[in-house]
């Protein structure tokens, strides 16, 4: 019996279970048998989905639980009260990141898929690639996509899962191959520089048996690595681009041989080099570059990844989860390239410490849009700081208007559309609950 088999004996109790990967572990784990519930500050979409599986969700906090294994979000204060309690009464208590590297390492195979943007998607791709070729495969993401959601499992042979750089979350998981999409700065809460990242990333590489870089990053490709893949260089390249309505068709080149044309249901370019990534992974796992294609063509997005939500005031509304300046960067190209009138940039920053520390690269990127609207800060974990907020990035952008209501920003929607625009709504807190909120 594995280590983790004799700790699962009692049942594991989660702390945050409502979170999209938290939730994704607990099916995961009762699908093979284990007792899981928990608890979750807020009832949402996946605490029902839980519900409907038959896993006990309570909103609050328990004050005894009789399960001996308590796994907690890294979103919860390691010394809450409750985890407190839990400890003093000789609870094993694990992060999620520790409980997920338990679980990659019951399985004989386990891809995982790093970097600061794009994990979702290519994970997402990954995964329709294995099924489609009838893999027996789990998949465990941290988003939705839009077929299967945040889990999906055909078998055991193979481990699929994004890994988070987070506070060096990804250093728990033991992978056959490693993906390594980008390494832009990032969560600069718990990285103090461009180099402790790439430290970690190197890490993160060090103990995979396979590493895949993406060679048009110029900190990744330094990483030592079995192949390489890039619009602009690399082992593997897509080439005879085409665009219809800003999704990408092209050939996949091998080593300069051409293997596999390809058509995405998805759009951006962005999404190419995701594509990319997910055939490499798959090649060196054995697959045929057909099946690799069929898999990529069947993949339709992933929910709040430039998807399509409705309608306001009759013009259409795209949700991203973009909350970096390269991700507003990539969402804002595709935008403009689907958009006949203007682009109607919405954008809630997501943490304090990360405006501040990226604020240069927030407002070159953001005073492309045009009157770009920012909404109230979404703190996270965080609390207020002036320097962070999203006030101090609008006095640096005059065309920038700030609301903080959703009141205030239906109004200033409706005084500014016209026909042919497109609303972009770009953040990852509470911002897309609040514009489907407001829609038609």
């Amino acid at each position: 019996m594995s280590e983790f088999a004799k700790l699962a004996e009692g049942g594991i109790y989660f702390v945050g279970i409502g979170g999209v990967s938290m939730s994704a572990l607990a099916r995961l784990l009762s699908d093979r048998g284990v007792s899981v519930r928990g608890c979750d500050a807020r009832e949402s979409c996946f605490v029902r989905e839980l519900r409907m599986c038959g896993i006990g969700v309570t909103v609050g906090t328990e004050d005894t639980i009789k399960e001996n294994v308590v796994v907690y979000t890294e979103a919860v204060d390691i010394h809450s009260a409750m985890l407190e309690r839990f400890r003093a009464e000789g609870k094993t208590l694990l992060t999620r990141a520790q409980l997920l590297g338990m679980i990659a390492r019951e399985y004989p195979r386990v891809l995982s898929v790093g970097g600061c943007h794009g994990k979702t998607s290519a994970t997402s791709m990954l995964a329709h690639i294995f099924f489609v070729a009838g893999m027996a495969a789990t998949c465990h993401i941290g988003g939705e996509d839009l077929e299967f959601g945040n889990y999906r499992s055909t078998g055991n042979e193979y481990f699929l899962t994004e890994a988070c750089e987070f506070r060096r979350s990804f250093l728990s998981l033991r992978s056959d191959i490693a993906v390594i999409l980008n390494t832009d700065l990032d969560h600069t809460d718990c990285y103090h520089s461009a180099q402790e990242l790439l430290d970690a990333y190197r890490s993160f590489a060090a103990s995979a048996r396979c590493v895949v870089v993406n060679a048009d990053d110029e900190n990744a490709v330094k990483i030592p690595h079995t192949l390489s893949f890039g619009l602009y260089a690399g082992d593997v390249r897509a080439t005879r681009l085409h665009a219809e309505g800003e999704k990408y068709t092209f050939t996949i080149c091998d080593r300069g041989l051409p293997v596999a044309r390809v058509s995405l249901n998805v759009p951006g370019k962005v999404q190419v080099q995701g594509a990319l990534a997910a055939y490499c992974a798959a090649r060196l796992s054995g697959l045929s570059a057909q099946s690799i294609a069929a898999g990529l063509q069947s993949f339709r997005g992933v929910r709040r990844r430039f998807e399509r939500i409705g309608t306001f005031a009759g013009v259409p509304v795209i949700s991203d989860y973009a909350h970096h300046p390269a991700e507003i960067a990539a969402a804002l190209e595709t935008a403009e390239g689907l958009c006949k009138g203007t682009v109607r940039l919405v954008f809630q920053p997501h943490t304090y410490t990360r405006t501040r520390d990226l604020m240069a690269d927030f407002v070159s990127v953001l005073k492309r849009a045009e009157n770009p609207i920012i909404y109230k800060t979404y703190a996270a974990r965080e609390r207020f700081f002036f320097e962070g907020s999203a006030p101090a990035l609008v006095s640096r952008i005059p065309e920038a208007q700030y609301v903080q209501t959703p009141p205030d920003l239906r109004r200033r929607l409706t005084d500014e559309l016209e026909e042919g625009d497109l609303v972009l709504v770009l953040g990852a807190g509470d911002i897309d609950d609040i514009i489907r909120g407001l829609l038609d």
